[in-house]
């Protein structure tokens, strides 16, 4: 069993929006430095998980509030961490811990591909409809109010399609703690399924095959 003060993973409750400062492209991989905030930087050591838009990286150097990673050539395929810019605002989320409070839904950063924002809707002055498309294999696990991670933050599944559409409800609270509102039409979004949901569907599909 894991110690109390073991990360578990991530909740997919945004903490804060850091700044990309520093990006540095080599061979097979980006190397890259985020602006903290100084309440996320407590306790952070080398070696540490964080979530940079939903990506489980590591840390691999501090100084000061700029924190350095390595994202290698698999991540950088599936998510949109390639399409970085300097002064970008990124989600960070600092790895949970047992006991920690799951407000959101358990998330490993493991993304499995893009999603692209399709439309923006204000359904008020402080609500926003967010519709995504992505790959429509992936809507086996994409269920009607379940969960999804979309650049790391947890939110609710509404009127998903075979053709890969869904949307989302942004309330204030959210569209506060994220960039989301901020988005570009076209802009590619990190997703990552319910490992739950996933697991029961492929669980079940081959159960059917036998």
């Amino acid at each position: 069993m894991r110690g109390k003060s073991k990360p578990l993973m991530f909740t997919g409750i945004i903490q804060g929006t850091g700044k990309i400062v520093s990006l540095k492209p080599e061979p097979l991989q980006l190397s890259y430095a985020v602006e903290f905030p100084k309440a996320l930087l407590k306790n952070l050591k080398i070696g540490a998980s964080v979530a940079i838009d939903g990506v489980c990286q590591t840390v691999v150097n501090i100084n000061q509030q700029i924190v350095w990673f390595d994202a290698i050539q698999e991540t950088l395929y599936k998510t949109n961490l390639s399409m970085l810019t300097l002064y970008q605002a990124v989600h960070i989320e600092r790895a949970a811990k047992w006991g920690d409070e799951i407000g959101g839904h358990l998330v490993s950063g493991h993304v499995v591909g893009t999603a692209i924002l399709q439309q923006q809707q204000w359904l008020s002055q402080h609500y926003l409809k967010v519709t995504v498309s992505c790959e429509p294999k992936w809507m086996a696990y994409i269920l009607d109010k379940g969960f999804i991670a979309l650049n790391g933050a947890s939110l609710t599944v509404n009127d998903p399609q075979p053709t890969g559409e869904f949307s989302i409800h942004l309330i204030p609270e959210t569209l506060a703690q994220t960039t989301f509102s901020h988005q570009k039409i076209g802009s590619l979004i990190n997703l990552e399924l319910d490992a739950q949901v996933q697991t029961i569907v492929e669980t079940v599909t081959r159960i059917l095959q036998l």
